[in-house]
């Protein structure tokens, strides 16, 4: 572990040479890059029953779907949220359910051990909200089975406790819909009669406690109480006041449509609209539903043998990250990318969100727009992570024709700082806890929190633009990521796995805010980093942490973690320590002939314990951009970090 690696300088050269070459070779013709982003089977499961429940059946497209379905079961029967993860009860019953719908009989092999396996755990009564309103979408189960959501929530005001603009992005665009479809109870059309009564320990009818929780605090119980009361009450409300609710709901959706990039550009709004049109007795020739079919299949990724459905897409982060591995490649002579870089910035430059004030306007009125979107178009809801890593790129690339875009998004992130000094990302201060007690909240995601990776990717863009007037918000976003230091010296991921994720965007933060390498919070957070490093030189972080609340050891490192440690190891002024020279030597043996690195384990996170994210991209442009960020560095007297990322 202690054995200092040798190589040479030509050796990282021609390695980050080898990485730019595959990285250029895949950028689009316009200049992006899209990379897959791969979830687990919950999201083909759902496009299964979504043409089942339509009578909108693909039969060869669905076949290719079982492939990928089958391919994906676990040894323990069901399928898990992320590679070799344990078994889930809510993505197992889907899978269990879209394969049935696909004609794989229940006597199968396969199908009797997730049977097996999905009675063991409780039967399909004990899954997750979501997987109980599919359930009872196919009449699987009493709607008495799902929380009562009552679509008179749309009237609710935004002082109130609970009301649509309190929840986050992701959560807001699923729920409108739903509260139509939960008030009209439609029945999916299953032109197949597909039957799910074999996973139920208890037939449906005869269950009575439905609502379980999990209880995160005292008032969970008391959100169940009310649940129960709503039962009786709902249907004694006003058919006006329901009638206008539903009304007021179509018009939320029908104004954030967003043409062939589809509500919200993530598949369950779009699955959710589509079923609240039809539910209305809109046409299959609805120019909103033919559109909205176009944006999910969009998201398709079909190989000659298989077909899965993404739960969105990346381009702008994954051109954005690939611009940052490139002109850190370029700055070093590795490559001569100019071309690569400004046709990527410009492609960029042209999706900046400058006029639409999206629904963080609700809380946020006096900023000015100048976001960017994760997705190809999402002008309703840009991101704040986004935005602040493609205006470092802008900025970095330094063309003055992008001046003007970059003051945009800084000013944007400076008026989107939550009152505890940190930021999320899509809204401010959407952080009422209260919500994630209520029954329907059983996934615990309904908000959008600040988070430690994000506040540190806006302090590294407002600190390398350097204007002086920024500062107090710098100020006070530093006192909260100290506050959120753990005590092992990590900072939690929220948006990438995990604990490794986290540290690294800090010190990348700290280092361009200014803040002494030998502070103790800096000194706390390497030690923490070496001491995690693998004996391979990698490093690697397994999705369970977010199980365990602590730092869990992958079963294998990754290039793409082994680049985060790196890069916050060498932001901390640690470029010569032994540990990064490992972590060279480590992406140096792991690379293939074609200048990529292989990476199966998951990398991100949608939202923790619940749903797990594979980015393609990561396992390529984040190795370049650490063994570009080390030759830089090891040619530089100061050996300083001169850049927020």
């Amino acid at each position: 572990m202690n054995t200092e690696p040798r190589f040479s300088t030509v050796d990282v050269m021609r390695a980050i040479a080898r990485a730019g070459g595959a990285l250029r070779r895949l950028q689009k013709r316009s200049g992006h890059w899209v990379f897959e982003l791969e979830g687990d089977a919950t999201i083909p499961a759902e496009y299964v029953l979504l043409e089942h429940y339509m009578d909108r059946i693909t039969p060869e497209r669905q076949r290719k779907i079982g492939v990928y379905l089958r391919r994906g079961q676990g040894e323990h029967g069901g399928w898990p949220l992320f590679h070799a993860g344990e078994f889930n009860l809510s993505a197992s019953v889907k899978a269990y359910c879209a394969l049935k719908a696909l004609g794989d009989h229940p006597d199968e092999p396969h199908m009797a051990r997730a049977r097996e396996a999905i009675l063991a755990h409780g039967g399909a009564e004990r899954s997750n909200v979501f997987t109980r309103i599919q359930l009872a979408l196919f009449g699987a189960i009493p709607w008495r089975g799902v929380p009562v959501m009552p679509v008179e929530i749309m009237h609710l005001p935004k002082w109130f406790f609970f009301n649509i603009w309190a929840m986050s992005y992701w959560a807001r665009t699923c729920v409108v819909p739903l509260l139509v479809v939960q008030a009209l109870r439609p029945c999916a059309r299953n032109p197949r009669r597909v039957t799910f009564g074999e996973i139920f320990r208890t037939p449906p009818a005869q269950i009575r406690d439905w609502i379980r929780g999990p209880y995160r605090s005292r008032w969970g119980y008391v959100f169940k109480l009310i649940d129960t009361a709503l039962r009786w009450t709902e249907p004694l409300f006003s058919k006006v006041a329901r009638a206008s609710a539903i009304a007021k709901a179509v018009d939320f959706v029908d104004e954030r449509l967003n043409g062939e990039d589809g509500l919200g550009a993530i598949y369950p709004a779009m699955a959710y609209a589509l079923m609240m049109y039809d539910a209305l007795g809109c046409s299959a020739d609805d120019s909103r539903c033919v559109t909205m079919w176009s944006a999910i299949d969009k998201m398709l990724v079909e190989t000659d043998a298989e077909v899965y459905c993404q739960p969105c897409m990346s381009p702008v982060w994954d051109t954005a990250l690939s611009g940052h591995a490139m002109i850190e490649a370029s700055r070093g002579g590795c490559l001569d990318a100019q071309k690569n870089l400004d046709a990527a910035c410009d492609w960029l430059a042209a999706r900046q969100i400058t006029t639409l004030r999206g629904d963080w306007a609700e809380t946020r009125p006096s900023a000015r727009p100048g976001g960017w979107a994760f997705q190809y178009r999402n002008d309703y809801y840009p991101d704040v992570d986004d935005t602040a890593v493609v205006a470092m790129l802008l900025n970095r690339n330094g063309r003055s024709e992008h001046a003007a875009a970059v003051e945009k998004a800084r000013d944007w992130i400076v008026g989107m700082q939550s009152r505890s000094g940190g930021w999320g990302a899509f809204d401010a201060d959407n952080d009422r806890d209260i919500l994630n007690q209520i029954p329907f909240a059983d996934h615990g995601a309904l908000l959008d929190p600040p988070t430690a990776d994000v506040t540190g990717r806006c302090i590294s863009l407002l600190a390398q633009l350097g204007h002086a007037e920024d500062r107090p918000v710098i100020e006070r976003a530093l006192a909260y990521l100290r506050a959120e230091q753990e005590a092992d010296g990590s900072w939690f991921g929220r948006w990438g796995t995990n604990y490794i994720y986290g540290t690294w965007s800090v010190l990348c933060a700290l280092n361009a805010a200014d803040v002494p390498h030998d502070d103790p919070m800096v000194r706390r957070a390497v030690d923490w980093l070496v001491s995690i490093q693998r004996a391979d030189g990698g490093w690697g972080e397994d999705e369970r942490s977010y199980e365990a609340g602590g730092y869990v050891e992958n079963a294998e490192s990754l290039p793409s973690q082994t680049a985060w440690a790196m890069l916050g190891l060498m932001a901390a002024g640690e470029t010569d320590h032994p540990a990064v020279r490992r972590g060279v030597a480590y992406l140096q043996s792991s690379q293939n002939e074609n200048g990529e690195w292989k990476e199966r384990s998951y990398n991100a996170v949608g939202f923790p314990r619940v749903y797990y994210l594979k980015y393609d991209g990561y396992r390529l442009f984040f190795p370049m951009l650490a063994m570009s960020r080390f030759h830089n560095l090891q040619r530089s007297n100061s050996k300083h970090v001169g850049f927020g990322f």
